[in-house]
């Protein structure tokens, strides 16, 4: 099932086996303005993205004929756009290989409408896509502390480090003159690497300033994130400080 898409409202797809559960989201995230497209099966998935280019895909990681961790890598091997991965189980191997994969958050079932639609809208931040309905009065999440003060990126426009050039204008990055394709969250998360080397940030500043979660949430994510973000730039760009966080290395 489609809906027409607009500019101020991303088209999301759905990918979801259980059929109450994917008729009563698909309800849910209209309600709130998005239009969507729902397939039942990973198969059916592929071949959804590929005639609908959808703008953000919510992605269910138990599927039959292709699982939502194979869809999620078949997907990331040709379009950066956000994934959202739902899951009813909370086993960290199955967090851990959704976001390996390449998905940018996760929410586990069951959940609060409200509260998919508040992870969806921060994922969609990134891009600087958010829809303009409003959510209903009755069912609006309270806007995150961390979404009204965003961490600001200071001057210079084009960051340089050992061959690492990250152009916040263009939103380019390359490594040694070679573009390297990063999703929203990972650019989000090198910019404010950039924007403060050698300087220590921790797993709670990241999820406040990249995710828009309050300390508290998963900090596997964060982990995750700066694994696939080190396999693109160069493993020893990022530093690990152990019991602290991440720093980028300055410049020797």
């Amino acid at each position: 099932m489609t809906s027409a898409a607009t500019p101020a409202h991303p088209h999301i797809l759905l990918v979801e086996d259980d059929e109450v559960i994917r008729e009563a989201t698909r309800m849910a995230l209209e309600r709130y303005g998005f239009p969507v497209t729902t397939a039942a099966d990973g198969l059916e998935g592929l071949e959804a993205f590929h005639a609908v280019r959808p703008d953000l895909l919510l992605l269910d990681v138990m599927l039959p004929l292709l699982d939502g961790v194979g869809l999620c890598r078949r997907i990331r091997e040709e379009s950066q756009l956000p994934i959202l991965m739902m899951s009813a189980r909370t086993d960290p191997v199955d967090v851990v290989s959704g976001l390996e994969a390449g998905a940018d958050d996760y929410v586990v079932k069951p959940f609060e409408s409200a509260v998919l639609v508040a992870r969806i809208r921060t994922v969609l931040r990134r891009i600087r896509v958010v829809p303009a309905t409003d959510a209903p009065a009755s069912d609006a999440p309270s806007p995150s502390p961390a979404a009204s003060t965003p961490s600001p990126f200071p001057s210079p426009a084009v960051r340089s480090f050992d061959g690492l050039r990250v152009d916040t204008d263009s939103m380019e990055v390359r490594v040694d003159d070679r573009l390297v394709p990063l999703t929203p969250t990972e650019l989000r998360l090198l910019l404010e690497f950039t924007a403060a080397p050698g300087i220590v940030l921790e797993r709670s500043t990241l999820l406040e300033r990249v995710w828009d979660y309050e300390w508290g949430a998963d900090t596997r994510v964060v982990d995750v994130h700066v694994q696939r973000l080190r396999a693109k730039i160069g493993s020893g760009r990022i530093e690990t400080v152990r019991g602290f966080g991440y720093k980028l290395r300055r410049p020797a």
